[in-house]
């Protein structure tokens, strides 16, 4: 990596608990700039001037300001942004796996906010949310309409206030409220357990400063519990991300010494950068590598990794590593397709710049953004498939997003058929008396994905897919 350039976190991601969290590379800004627009700077004036003087009560002139420049930025792709002085606060706080909230993974869908996942053992995981809930109102305010930044706003607050969520279930197609007191979330970012004699199961919620500390903590337990583990499953789904030297470290853990992990492309020479299995690249600490203690057999044991689309940015780098190099067999739902990179830079203590930077690539050269990682066998949710996955948000789908890069995009009819079907069979769900669907929790032996991975590992029969259109550019060739 060039000198100039320095990983302090930050890998784009998901939005954490309501906070997007992102690559930052630190860069230093360019010695020249193109002249200035002048005419059109000299409109901006004039308009400033005029919303000062006219507008029928007083504006603060912070404001107008802090939202011109906020406008500029959301105008350029859904992951630039600007951070005034709580936002900045609470970006931070999204690294480092605590901060006060509710305790959910989120996204938009049809201008309200999904969640895509609450946090294990959070308040939003007692209350009974569950992934794919529309929340509809935040106390009296309603979400349509509110920019997802917003939205997280309104549910942070103090330790110990309370906030009432008005949240939509579609598959049961009924509103309900709730009522969640905020709490201190410390997100515990790793789970695993030996699932069988011989077979081990290790999650990733996100990809934060303990993850990867974590994760030696648990391989390890695992070992010492079965020291002649046959097969591995890394578990993916639903984890939006998280710091990039954690995602280098892990797609290390199992890959051989100074492959490549992902690259970076981008305008500015520090974006151009290869990340390899090497300490130099994840480790924090001088002279202390946070893998040193892991198990050799890490390396070569049979290894299966679990996504969805709930599978963003950090996780589609480790999943398209080992995908590329043959060291795993990907299984489950294609990823989101968050393959941008975002720079973060302050402009004073207390504010900051998030913008798009560069795309990431596989070690293949395959861009991630709005792609994301095909799986090598396709996996349904259930054993009756997946009948409203056509209808999940992808990056793909958010508006003014950031390009492969990698040939024209068009949209795919078979996506497209496969959407108009499935909201069919919404519709239809919705004439149906409510019923309580429990989704089965991660990790358990009604996990159907897990089971179909642990069959692969075991040689078993795997039930592939029934119900998933893949999306793809069909004018550009790629191999998986």
């Amino acid at each position: 990596m060039g000198q100039k350039l320095k990983i302090t976190g930050w890998v784009a991601a998901g939005a954490v608990a309501g906070v997007l969290t992102t690559v930052s590379l630190q860069t230093v800004a360019r010695g020249s700039l193109a002249p200035l627009p002048l005419e059109e700077l000299q409109q901006l004036a004039a308009v400033f001037g005029m919303v000062k003087s006219d507008y029928v009560e007083p504006v603060d002139e912070k404001k107008l300001i802090s939202d011109a420049i906020s406008g500029m930025v959301a105008g350029l792709d859904p992951h630039s942004q600007y951070f005034d002085k709580k936002s900045f606060k609470e970006f931070r706080e999204g690294t480092t796996g605590r901060f006060v909230g509710v305790g959910i993974e989120i996204s938009q869908e049809d201008g309200l906010v999904k969640v895509v996942s609450p946090i294990e053992g959070s308040p939003a995981f007692r209350a009974g949310l569950k992934p794919n809930d529309l929340i509809t109102k935040i106390d009296d305010t309603a979400v349509r309409g509110l920019s997802l930044n917003d939205a997280v706003k309104r549910m942070r607050g103090e330790a110990n206030t309370k906030v009432l969520l008005t949240i939509f279930r579609k598959d049961e197609n009924r509103t309900f409220p709730v009522t969640i007191t905020r709490e201190e979330i410390r997100t515990q970012s790793v789970r695993g357990k030996v699932m069988e004699p011989g077979y081990g199961w290790i999650r990733l919620s996100q990809f934060q400063e303990r993850t990867v500390d974590d994760f030696v903590k648990k391989v390890e337990e695992i070992y010492k519990q079965e020291p002649n583990l046959k097969g591995l499953v890394l578990d993916l789904r639903n984890d939006p991300g998280g710091l990039l030297d954690a995602a280098v470290a892990i797609s290390s853990a199992f890959l051989p010494e100074n492959v490549t992990v992902v690259s970076t492309d981008g305008q500015l020479a520090e974006s151009k950068s290869v990340y390899k299995a090497a300490p130099e690249f994840y480790q924090r600490r001088a002279g202390s590598d946070p893998l040193r203690g892991l198990p050799a057999a890490l390396k070569t044991v049979p290894l299966v990794v679990l996504v969805n689309e709930g599978s963003a940015s950090a996780s589609e780098i480790v999943a398209g590593a080992l995908q590329d190099h043959k060291r795993a067999t990907v299984m489950g739902s294609q990823t989101f397709g968050k393959g941008s990179v975002q720079t973060v830079r302050p402009l004073g203590p207390d504010t900051g710049l998030k913008i798009t930077t560069a795309r990431y690539y596989t070690p293949s050269g395959a861009s991630i953004q709005a792609k994301g990682i095909v799986p090598n066998v396709l996996v349904d949710e259930s054993a009756e498939g997946s009948p409203f996955a056509a209808l999940r948000m992808r990056e793909a789908d958010l508006e003014k997003h950031l390009a492969s890069g990698q040939g024209p995009e068009q949209k795919d009819p078979e996506r497209e058929k496969a959407r108009d079907d499935a909201r069919k069979r919404l519709e239809e769900e919705a004439k149906k008396p409510p019923q309580d669907r429990k989704v089965p929790e991660f990790g358990t032996d009604k996990d159907f994905p897990l089971v179909q991975a642990m069959n692969r590992l075991k040689g078993a029969p795997v039930l592939v897919s029934k119900t998933q259109v893949i999306v793809e550019n069909k004018d550009e060739k790629k191999e998986n």
